[in-house]
C-alpha cells in the first residue's frame, strides 16, 4: 500500500468576520489544521488586502500556524485577473504574501474570456513565480468553467516543455460545479467529466440549491437532508487518490457549524484506513 494520504480540514477568512484576524484565531482554538488566506477587498472597502498585514503580523502567522501544525494556503486577490496586464503585480504581491507567511499554496480562478490558450498565456508568469516560490499553483472552476476547460488546460500543459506546470492542479469546488451551466444540481457529473488526469490538489467546500452561489456550510443546506452527494464527492477524491486541504469558505453564524462540518466530513472520510487524519 501507499504511504497514507493526509486530509486536512480548515477555514477561510472573511469580510464578515468582525475583525480581519478571528477567524485564523479561531482556526487556531478549535484544532483546525488548514487555513486559507482570501484578500477580498471589494469596492465598498470591506475586506481586506496583503498590504494591511504587516512584517511582524505575517511572521506571527507564520510562527502560528507551524507550531499548531496549520497548513497555511493563499487565494488570489479579489480584484486579480490575469487577463488584465495591470493586475500582474498584484498576483506577484499576493505570492509574496503567501512566502512570507509560509504558505504551500497558492490559488487562482480560472477566466476563459479570450480562450483557453490566451489564460495559460496570461498565467505563465504566475506558473513561473509560484514554482520558483516553491508553492503550488491550484486553478479553481468558477460557476462559469465547465470541466472541458480543465480538460484543455491541462493536456496543453503536457506541451510547455520551457514551463515548470508540475505543481500546478485544480482546486474543485463542488459548490460552483453545483452552478455550472452544463452540471447544474450535479456537481458529481461535473467532476466525472473531468480527465483523470487532471490533478486535483485542493478543494474548497461549500453547497447551495443549484440557484445561487450562497456559500452554505456543508451539510446545512441539500447535503443536511442527504449525504449521498457528499458521500459521492468523497468516494471521487479517494479514486483520485487525493491529498491535501479542505478549506470550508464561509464564515458562519455560529462559527461552530465549522466545527461541525469538520468533524463530519472527517467522519465520513476516514472509513477508510488508507486515508489519515494529519
Amino acid at each position: 500500500m501507499d504511504e497514507m494520504k493526509r486530509i486536512r480540514i480548515g477555514n477561510q477568512t472573511a469580510f464578515a468576520a468582525s475583525t480581519l484576524m478571528l477567524p485564523f484565531e479561531y482556526a487556531v482554538a478549535n484544532g483546525f489544521n488548514a487555513f486559507e488566506w482570501f484578500p477580498d477587498r471589494h469596492e465598498s472597502g470591506e475586506g481586506w488586502d496583503v498590504s494591511d498585514i504587516d512584517a511582524g503580523t505575517r511572521s506571527y502567522i507564520k510562527d502560528r500556524a507551524t507550531t499548531h501544525d496549520i497548513a497555511l494556503s493563499v487565494h488570489a486577490s479579489l480584484q486579480a485577473n490575469p487577463l488584465k496586464n495591470e493586475n500582474l503585480e498584484l498576483w506577484f504581491k499576493d505570492i509574496e504574501f503567501a512566502q512570507d507567511i509560509g504558505a504551500s499554496l497558492f490559488n487562482i480562478h480560472l477566466y476563459t474570456d479570450g480562450g483557453i490558450e490566451t489564460y495559460i498565456k496570461a498565467i505563465t508568469p504566475i506558473i513561473r513565480r509560484s514554482a520558483e516560490a516553491g508553492i503550488k499553483l491550484a486553478i479553481e472552476n468558477t460557476p462559469l468553467t465547465i470541466p472541458d476547460d480543465f480538460n484543455k488546460i491541462f493536456a496543453l500543459f503536457q506541451n510547455m516543455p520551457a514551463v515548470d506546470t508540475a505543481h500546478t492542479g485544480i482546486c474543485l469546488d463542488p459548490g460552483h460545479a453545483n452552478l455550472c451551466g452544463s452540471t447544474r444540481n450535479d456537481y458529481l457529473g461535473f467532476i466525472d467529466r473531468l480527465d483523470t488526469r487532471v490533478p486535483v490538489i485542493h478543494i474548497h467546500m461549500h453547497e447551495n440549491y443549484g440557484d445561487k452561489d450562497s456559500h452554505l456550510t456543508i451539510f446545512s443546506g441539500p447535503a443536511g437532508e442527504n449525504t449521498a452527494g457528499v458521500r459521492g464527492f468523497i468516494e471521487r477524491m479517494k479514486k483520485r487518490r487525493f491529498s491535501g486541504s479542505v478549506i470550508l469558505e464561509q464564515w458562519p453564524d455560529p462559527p461552530s457549524l465549522l466545527n461541525r462540518a469538520r468533524d463530519r466530513l472527517y467522519n465520513m472520510w476516514m472509513q477508510d484506513q488508507e486515508y489519515k487524519r494529519n
